[in-house]
């Protein structure tokens, strides 16, 4: 990618505005040195991981912890012989505690759902040996344990020892003799790393020892006495053995470090992107962007794109549609000046190049954009005063360099192309490069005020002419744009704003008029009538959000209206079953008011045609599922009685004998409808006896969790298996939690080896 081109788009401001969201100085450069994929299967991999993480963290919080970067470490373990001091073991420690607090965090998300995600967490590995060394040896401050060796741990106990004593002796000494007022408050600390007497100056020759320095007022000297020195120097021998024990111990975390290198380095570089992907998700959420979709023959279709800098600006950012049709690839902004057309190209080029960098863009989403490897951009005044170029010159100089590498996967911004020269001839060969780019089927943006190219925009097949549009009140731009039209310069209104005298502007116009009679005129009609039409489309789109919130509203009323009804029905469906299994109901009774529960909710008896679905025992076999009406509900044959034309079913642990009049073959009629309340038995509708609640986050699988112990108890179910993993141990916890405070659990306990272990929890279900 041409750094000139990325550098007159401003992209490098919006990755420095990208990096202040990560967390670690690796993860930082790791975002400013992001550049657009020239490789579609790369870009639509690395888009689908953004997108997965952008849903993630908008149902999770994940937060990770500042971690430093350590790849300079990496290349200084590459010398055999070197090894790490204790800030280097410290650094390697935190980035792997930070990989342990990431995965405790996001847990393993569903492959299903996050495949991307779940593959680059898969990553984050914790190399046992080092792990497990650093976490024995270093302690929370990042000293060395005294537990990191049995000899460091002997000398260090002997250099405490030595200190006890120090302090004893020189209290003892203290004690004896009338010293309080020739010594400080603070009478014993360390000087030169030996045990001193902080003494008044002035009493230093009432006592027999060595002076090792004075305070920097000379009012205190650190005194040694001769009954410290033979300690003191033992202490310096201790002091030795431990530093060479803490090398020893740095030596032996070093090549644990170093024999699993490879897979530390692939951590780090995990936790790295996973610092540039948390910064995307906080990105996209500050600023409302989505990852759009990129296509060879996708239309460029970017619907309510801002300017990035703009909404990082906190600015009030009008959006705009930037639109080609299906076969144009040409747009040409017309329209006065400050009314926004600079800022449409550019925030077309700046989208084009995040979206193909695979970052989040300020358009609303179900945007699209075609694939783009090369774009080129001529942006205003680019004279040179030391390569003596105008700015035409420096234009076309430009603009010839890359002539041989324009296709038609180049997107081409122009803005004002051909002015510093006669308007005429610029507008001709404006017109003539578009030509040019049109055969070369690149894709292009314009922004011109020559009334040749204008005309060019409004009849040319493949081009796309648009202005922006000025509110026809106060003549101050709306940054809009009005499609199929174009738009007056109103260089007049422009220089009125900034105060030029009236005389002027009125020997202006006459001239103007001269030139060209009314047209500006026609333009102010066309521009009133794109206006009006903005209004209108603004309108329209507020009444439909309006609309769309009160018919989610109804729908969330009537969804609660659902579900208080769900839940009555099914409190009292399980009590009469309960009753029915207790003998404190008729077998009778308990089916009639089922049957009443069902049809209050609007269910039937029987279905539509039952009478013609009648069975005979010559075609009913064992094993057979057939639909017994009365209870709605499937069941599998066991017996058949011949003589007493009675079959037994088997619904869901409930083993019944039936009439042949009550049963029916099992269809697609018996699955239940959205919403309805039916107590069905088909093989869809009966819940299995083992629920799997692996890869659900705690909230999910809570609710999932509920919903499976209602179906169990309507199943008649007495006992079900709850397979939720180990893991972190979250999902056990929630799982254990609901099932103590749960009414319809009698009891529960984890599985057996062969069962699944802590992994899996048996439940007993209440009678």
């Amino acid at each position: 990618m041409d750094s000139r081109t990325i550098q007159l788009l401003e992209f490098p401001k919006v990755l420095q505005h990208l990096s202040s969201y990560a967390v670690s100085e690796a993860g930082r450069d790791a975002c400013l040195s992001l550049l657009p994929r020239t490789d579609m299967a790369e870009i639509g991999e690395r888009s689908a991981l953004v997108r997965e993480a952008v849903h993630f963290c908008a149902h999770t919080d994940v937060r990770l912890a500042t971690f430093p970067d350590v790849a300079g470490i990496f290349s200084f373990l590459r010398n055999p012989l070197a090894f790490l001091d204790q800030d280097g073991l410290v650094g390697v420690w935190e980035m792997l505690s930070a990989a342990a607090a990431l995965r405790e965090a996001i847990g393993a998300p569903d492959a299903g759902r996050y495949p991307g995600l779940a593959s680059l967490a898969a990553g984050l590995t914790l190399p046992p040996k080092s792990w497990s060394g650093l976490r024995r040896c270093l302690a929370p401050d990042g000293t060395i344990k005294d537990e990191a060796s049995p000899e460091l741990y002997s000398v260090r106990q002997e250099i405490r020892r030595v200190q006890q004593m120090c302090t004893r002796k020189v209290q003892d000494f203290v004690q004896g003799g009338d010293l309080q007022s020739i010594l400080q408050d603070e009478y014993l600390t360390v000087s030169s790393d030996r045990y001193v007497l902080a003494l008044k100056t002035n009493f230093k020759g009432r006592l027999k020892g060595i002076v090792h320095d004075y305070s920097q007022t000379g009012e205190t000297c650190y005194f040694e006495p001769l009954f410290l020195v033979e300690l003191n120097n033992d202490l310096q021998e201790h002091r030795q053995e431990e530093r060479a024990e803490e090398q020893k111990v740095l030596r032996f975390l070093t090549d644990l470090i170093r024999s699993e290198q490879d897979e530390i380095e692939r951590t780090f570089a995990g936790l790295v992107r996973f610092d540039v992907l948390l910064a995307i998700c906080h990105y996209a959420r500050q600023t409302d962007a989505h990852v759009i979709d990129i296509a060879k023959d996708s239309v460029l279709h970017l619907r309510e794109a801002r300017h990035p800098l703009l909404v990082f600006g906190h600015d009030q950012v009008v959006p705009v549609d930037i639109v080609l049709q299906e076969g144009q690839r040409v747009l040409v902004i017309t329209g006065g000046n400050a009314g926004g057309k600079t800022v449409c190209l550019k925030t077309l080029g700046l989208l084009g190049i995040m979206a193909h960098a695979c970052l989040p863009v300020t358009a609303a989403e179900g945007s699209t954009l075609p694939f783009w490897d090369r774009f080129v951009v001529s942006m205003g005044d680019e004279q040179s005063i030391e390569q003596s170029l105008s700015t035409f010159t420096a234009q076309i100089r430009h603009f010839s360099e890359v002539w041989p590498r324009i296709d038609a996967r180049t997107l081409v911004i122009l803005d004002e192309f051909g002015v510093g020269t006669d308007p005429s001839q610029g507008a001709a060969l404006a017109q003539a490069v578009v030509d040019g780019l049109l055969e070369r089927q690149a894709w292009v943006g314009v922004a011109t005020h020559f009334p040749a190219l204008k005309a060019y925009g409004l009849s040319r097949e493949g081009v796309r002419a648009a202005s922006v549009i000025f509110s026809p009140d106060s003549h101050k731009p709306l940054y809009k744009l009005g499609y199929d039209q174009v738009g007056a310069s109103r260089a007049l209104d422009v220089a009125r704003e900034q105060g030029l005298p009236e005389t002027i502007l009125t020997r202006a116009q006459e001239y103007l008029y001269l030139d060209a009679g009314n047209s500006e005129e026609i333009f102010e009609r066309l521009n009133r009538v794109a206006a009006a039409k903005e209004d209108e489309l603004a309108a329209l789109k507020a009444e439909t959000r309006a609309l769309e919130q009160k018919y989610a509203r109804k729908l969330e009323k009537l969804d609660q209206e659902r579900a208080r009804v769900l839940n009555e029905v099914r409190e009292t469906s399980r009590e009469i079953m309960r009753q029915w299994r207790e003998g404190r109901r008729g077998r009778k009774e308990a089916l009639k008011e089922l049957a009443d529960l069902r049809g209050s909710v609007g269910e039937p008896g029987s279905p539509p045609g039952d009478e013609e679905q009648k069975l005979s025992l010559q075609v009913i076999a064992q094993g057979q599922v057939l639909f017994y009406v009365p209870w709605s509900r499937t069941g599998r044959v066991m017996e058949v009685d011949p003589r007493k034309e009675r079959i037994r079913l088997d619904m869901a642990g409930v083993s019944l004998w039936v009439g042949l009049a009550d049963v029916r073959p099992a269809g697609k009629m018996d699955i239940p409808a959205p919403g309805t309340t039916a107590m069905r038995g088909d093989v869809a509708a009966a819940p299995p006896l083992c629920l799997d609640l692996r890869g659900m986050r705690t909230d999910e699988a809570e609710a999932e969790l509920a919903r499976f112990l209602d179906k169990a108890l309507l199943a008649g179910r007495t006992e079900v298996e709850i397979v939720h993993g180990m893991g972190t141990g979250a999902v056990r916890r929630t799982v254990h939690e609901h099932l103590r405070r749960s009414k319809a659990v009698a009891s529960f306990s984890l599985g057996n080896a062969d069962e699944g272990g802590d992994g899996m929890t048996k439940v007993v279900l209440a009678g």
